[in-house]
Order: structure tokens, then sequence, then C-alpha cells
């Protein structure tokens, strides 16, 4: 895989340039992550599992009951399959790191909420795409 100054990522046999933006919630949106430590730990969960699932995390924010990440990743990945890579992996981990916040907070055994949102970005506005498209006739 080999990135240019334009953003495009090349593979062998395709060309792609399209991110991701997912967000998820706590469970009952309990304020989680509070502490330093409890961001640190999350981040390095999240960067763990985009590593094991060949997903480039260009952005990310871990807030006290939520989660921003801006997401590349290569089209043979449907994005329902990262998100809960990300949501079933993190959960996971973070509660084999800390049993008691699953016990006090999570009685229920999830971390997190079952939604998620998610949008596609790119450097191109839709308009400008359509316009493309439309000029690529020629009567």
């Amino acid at each position: 895989m080999s990135k240019n100054a334009g953003g495009m990522i090349h593979e062998r046999g395709y060309v792609y340039n399209f991110h991701f933006h997912l967000v998820w919630v706590t469970k009952y949106r309990h304020e989680v992550f509070t502490t330093p430590k409890l961001v640190t730990e999350m981040t390095d969960i999240l960067m763990k599992i985009a590593r094991l699932n060949e997903v480039a995390i260009e952005q990310m924010e871990v807030m006290p009951d939520h989660v921003h990440l801006l997401l590349s990743f290569k089209p043979k990945y449907a994005p329902t399959n990262v998100a809960k890579a990300f949501k079933g992996g993190s959960a996971r981990l973070f509660f084999e790191l800390h049993p008691e916040i699953k016990a006090h907070q999570f009685w229920g055994g999830h971390l997190w909420s079952p939604s998620y949102f998610m949008s596609t970005l790119g450097d191109m506005s839709r308009k400008t795409v359509e316009n493309y498209i439309a000029s690529q006739r020629k009567v």
C-alpha cells in the first residue's frame, strides 16, 4: 500500500480515496473515559484494533461518553464490519483491564450502545462529482 500527496491510496489492482467518520456512544451515555489514563488506554486499544483490521485511523478523539474516529480502509472491507470490530473488540479489551467498571456501571455487560453513526467523506463534494459525471457525456 502506498499513499500519495493527493490522498490516493494505491493497492495492487486498485486505487481508492475515501474516508469514514465513525461515532458511537457508551451504554446509557455513562461517562467512562474521565481520566487521562482511561483515555490513553482506550486510544491504545483502538489503535491495536485498527492495526489488526488494516484500518488507518487518521484522527481520533475519545470523549467521556463517546468516540470519534476518522478512518480509511480498503474497499474490500464492509463499513459495518469495521464498526463492529472497533466496538466489540474495544469493549472486550477494556473490560479485561477494568472489570470493576463493568461491574459498577455496565452490569448488562455492554460498554457501548448498540447504535453508531457513520458517514463517508472525500476530497470532492457531491456537487463536484455530479458536475464531473454530467460533463462526461459529449452530445
